[in-house]
């Protein structure tokens, strides 16, 4: 079993920073990859990034890619999404995922309670 609880959402002007962490707890915490999805009112979950914790190997959604970066911190079974030039259209719940390193909804077992957050224009 995989515990996931995220944490960073808020409210920020288009343009600004914020920074997510998804804290993992459980025996098999290694084998998976981590992901962040987003889902926005009204639309499906989109994938946004994910993370190999066995490597640095780490994909991109073409939305994001160049603003936002994944990171993880092993000694501490956290993932960190730091997101960079926000827009608008990032406004979203923030869900982190553990499973198979892949950008496939279907391919993420464990999922965290979700972080709102909201980019004023």
């Amino acid at each position: 079993q995989v515990q996931l609880v995220e944490s960073g959402g808020g409210l920020v002007q288009a343009g600004g920073s914020l920074r997510l962490s998804c804290a993992a707890s459980g025996r098999t915490i290694s084998n998976y990859a981590m992901a962040w999805f987003r889902q926005a009112p009204g639309k499906e979950r989109e994938f946004v990034a994910s993370i190999k914790w066995s490597s640095t190997n780490t994909v991109y959604a073409d939305s994001v890619k160049g603003r936002f970066t994944d990171s993880r911190d092993n000694a501490k079974n956290t993932v960190y999404l730091q997101m960079n030039s926000l827009k608008p259209e990032d406004t979203a719940v923030y869900y982190c995922a553990a499973g198979g390193f892949s950008n496939l909804y279907r391919d993420y077992h464990y999922w965290g309670q979700g972080t709102q957050v909201t980019v004023a224009s």
